[in-house]
């Protein structure tokens, strides 16, 4: 998972990306999205009935070359695009002519795209295609690029000899991207994931871990925290200062969170209803060590996606009392996309993609790893090209791109249905998706819920988010923040430039929220504390010890599972 830092609403839900494409390429690798055979040849076959419109746009190309070729071209690169910040790009002829020959070009072949007029998942594959092309044809990506020249010029050619070790070191094992965070950058139980707790409960499937209460008196129900499936659990317990399991220990709150075991072959029939049972283990654990009826509950990402289903069960089965209240973070549950459920992904691939991790017993993590970083190729491919490869320097140390870099496996069976329920979009419709044996209605799921999304989130569009407003029964508070995907998440107060929106209800069309939310300076982390605060019970001492009832300290926080590469 990867993150971005700047705004965006409207036009780029249209082509965001599902949990459906995420998990095909990643059984089945990114090139498949690179070389959209089909969706090309439409575009061909389109274009080539409109040789009026494509003598237009070459003619208009020929004419802007020719401005380029003597200096009377405006084009010019976006002001805010880093690439171009050095001022040898506008200033140097040769390099200006470069980079505006390259846009022109660009600018024209997307153009074309947009006459083909082809249908909502044809333009989306053919656009990410040609995006990443012009992308990796930037001129800024070659060793013209007057940074690269000059740290060669000041090291006399060593940086282009550490860049060369670099490429080589990164190419040779995957994910075969460039590296974003030096492997020894953090160590894990030390500066990341070092809230102080214990192990509380070990299954085959998960760790628990409860942390050690940070206050005088804590909240009578506890908070368990359910990370995705997809990287580690640390991304709730970043860093010192960067922990949401931090703030709310900080906060009152009597805090659980839930390690996933790094799966391997032998547990590729782990699946949905394995995952469901494991949330329940754990919170009749929480329950019993603190004598409590109900816990509030905290999914993340595809956690969130199997606490849901969860809820539906206990919903079923008269349970869902057992459930204090619910937060959502970034996750979707509608997986609809411009109106078109799937549009990525055809029954056809989605078969071999589940055959691909049925052959290994697992989804590689690595290969995940390489679909996030082409999503956003500038961000987190070509970025680190030129700093790591062209300019010899080693990527700053970062936690949330050390998190990103530190995968696991995820097994066949989850793999298998978590594809089923997004090419489906099941939790729709009550009654498609089923959890341990009973169907699941998410209309019957009343519980209140704290719903959280990134206004620049590149995998999860906000609005695809906030339809879980809708699909729940119960009172939802929807709460949009700034950022992408992670740093929406990791988003502590102190932060001057940060922000969040909030509206007084949640109507139907997000755009209608949108209009209606007010902007509140700073973290929504404060907001979602006060929040869970009132559905947490009344205010008790806190526990002199961890575990209880029979559950008892095993190990030090972080815990085993977590450590495992």
């Amino acid at each position: 998972m990867t993150h971005s830092t700047s705004e965006s609403t409207g036009a780029d839900a249209d082509v965001a990306t599902g949990l459906d494409m995420l998990l095909t390429d990643g059984a089945l690798g990114p090139l498949r999205r690179m070389l959209p055979a089909l969706p090309a040849l439409r575009t061909v076959a389109a274009l080539a009935g409109s040789p009026v419109t494509v003598a237009r746009r070459t003619a208009g190309l020929a004419t802007e070359l020719a401005r380029i070729a003597v200096g009377r071209s405006a084009v010019a690169p976006n002001p805010k695009d880093k690439r171009y910040a050095a001022p040898a790009w506008s200033s140097n002829p040769v390099l200006r002519r470069l980079v505006q020959a390259h846009l022109a070009a660009s600018t024209t072949v997307t153009d074309l795209v947009a006459d083909a007029e082809l249908d909502w998942a044809d333009h989306e594959r053919v656009m990410f295609a040609v995006g990443n092309i012009a992308d990796a044809l930037a001129p800024s990506n070659s060793l013209l690029n007057p940074v690269a020249l000059q740290a060669a010029r000041d090291t006399r050619g060593a940086s282009l000899v550490r860049g060369t070790k670099r490429l080589i070191d990164d190419m040779s094992a995957p994910p075969r991207v460039p590296s974003m965070v030096e492997p020894d950058a953090f160590t894990v139980g030390v500066d990341m994931a070092a809230t102080p707790g214990a192990v509380v409960l070990r299954t085959p499937v998960f760790e628990l871990i409860q942390y050690l209460p940070q206050t005088e008196q804590v909240r009578e129900l506890p908070v368990l925290v359910v990370p995705p499936t997809i990287n580690k659990f640390y991304v709730a317990d970043l860093a010192p200062g960067r922990s949401i399991v931090e703030n709310l220990v900080r906060g009152g709150q009597q805090v659980f969170l839930m390690s996933w075991r790094n799966p391997g072959a032998e547990h590729a029939h782990w699946d949905l209803d394995t995952y469901g049972q494991a949330i329940l283990d754990a919170m009749s654990a929480c329950e019993r060590i603190t004598r409590t009826p109900s816990t509030a509950l905290m999914g993340f990402c595809s956690g969130g996606m199997i606490t849901s289903m969860l809820l539906g069960h206990l919903a079923a089965t008269d349970e869902l009392h057992r459930v204090a209240s619910m937060t959502f973070a970034v996750t979707v549950l509608d997986q609809e996309k411009a109106g078109t459920t799937g549009a990525l992904m055809d029954p056809e691939t989605a078969r071999a993609a589940v055959a691909a991790s049925a052959k290994k017993g697992y989804l590689d993590g690595r290969t995940l790893a390489e679909v996030f970083a082409w999503l956003r190729p500038n961000d987190l491919i070509w970025n680190y090209w030129v700093s790591s490869y062209l300019r010899g320097e080693p990527p700053k140390a970062f936690d949330i791109l050390f998190w990103n870099a530190d995968t696991t496996r995820m097994t066949a069976g989850l793999h298998r249905d978590f594809i089923d329920v997004a090419l489906r979009n099941a939790l729709v419709t009550p009654g498609e998706a089923t959890m341990l044996g009973t169907p699941v209605d998410l209309s019957k799921v009343d519980t209140d819920t704290y719903v959280i999304a990134g206004i620049a989130d590149h995998l999860c569009a906000w609005q695809s988010c906030y339809r879980t407003t809708q699909l729940l029964g119960g009172s939802s508070r929807f709460v949009l923040s700034t950022s992408g995907h992670i740093a929406s998440m990791v988003n502590p107060p102190g932060n001057p430039k940060a922000s969040f929106r909030v509206g007084p209800t949640t109507p139907a069309d997000p755009e209608r929220w949108l209009a209606a939310a007010a902007t509140e300076k700073g973290s929504w982390w404060p907001d979602h504390l006060s929040w869970l605060s009132t559905r947490s019970g009344a205010l008790r001492d806190a526990p002199p010890e961890l575990g209880g009832r029979g559950l008892h300290a095993i190990t030090p926080a972080p815990g085993d599972y977590v450590l495992a590469r």
